[in-house]
């Protein structure tokens, strides 16, 4: 029997190694290539045969695992892909179902639970979180700030004003100190700088990926 071929696209080198051993191991894998950023994914898959990819979203390069998704599942559309990650930014979930992958993971050292879900991915399932992390960001979780919020946030994270978040997000200015406001008396923060930083640390919200 072939082995299925396998993809690792994983900036951190401790994690990548890790998924490596897990692979090399399992007697039905198969490290076809472990590389650092997703921007040289789709190469990787023009090259090489690939039959199933593990890919992080947040690769080396500040390239995206989940744009990088979309791609290889429009050119080749038999890879099957799972998402990592071990950020529990609230649209990663959505954006991988919006890019066709066949799987999402939120990492853990366990080499039984992620050679299950792929055993389960090449059988034809499509496998993803029931319930997705709810993160505290002061004195609020995640599921307390509404979709808007969590928008405008997101732009706060780069230290943009609230001219340029209303410029981005079509909103007026009142709107984005209003959102702003409201994020401030649920975390109990004192600053706008002080929710941002703490946003950006924990993973709610990411930008750019």
């Amino acid at each position: 029997m072939i082995p299925v071929q396998v993809l690792i696209v994983e900036d951190d080198p401790m994690t990548r190694a890790l998924f490596e051993i897990f692979i090399k191991e399992s007697g039905r894998y198969a490290v076809a290539g472990s590389i650092e950023s997703a921007s040289m994914a789709e190469l990787f898959c023009l090259t090489r045969r690939v039959d199933l990819i593990i890919m992080d979203v947040c690769t080396a390069l500040h390239a995206s695992g989940l744009l990088a998704a979309e791609k290889i599942k429009r050119t080749y559309p038999r890879i099957k892909i799972v998402i990592v990650t071990s950020q529990p930014e609230c649209e990663f979930v959505s954006r991988a179902r919006a890019a066709g992958v066949d799987g999402f993971w939120y990492k853990e050292p366990s080499a039984e639970k992620i050679l299950s879900i792929l055993d389960r991915i090449m059988e034809g399932e499509q496998i993803y979180p029931e319930i997705t992390p709810d993160p505290v960001l002061g004195q609020a979780f995640r599921h307390e700030f509404t979709a808007q919020e969590l928008r405008v946030l997101r732009e706060l994270t780069c230290g943009d004003t609230d001219e340029e978040i209303a410029a981005t997000l079509h909103l007026s200015t009142w709107t984005v100190r209003k959102y702003v406001k409201q994020m401030l008396e649920k975390t109990d923060f004192k600053s706008r700088t002080q929710l941002a930083v703490a946003a950006r640390e924990c993973g709610l919200v990411i930008k750019g990926y």
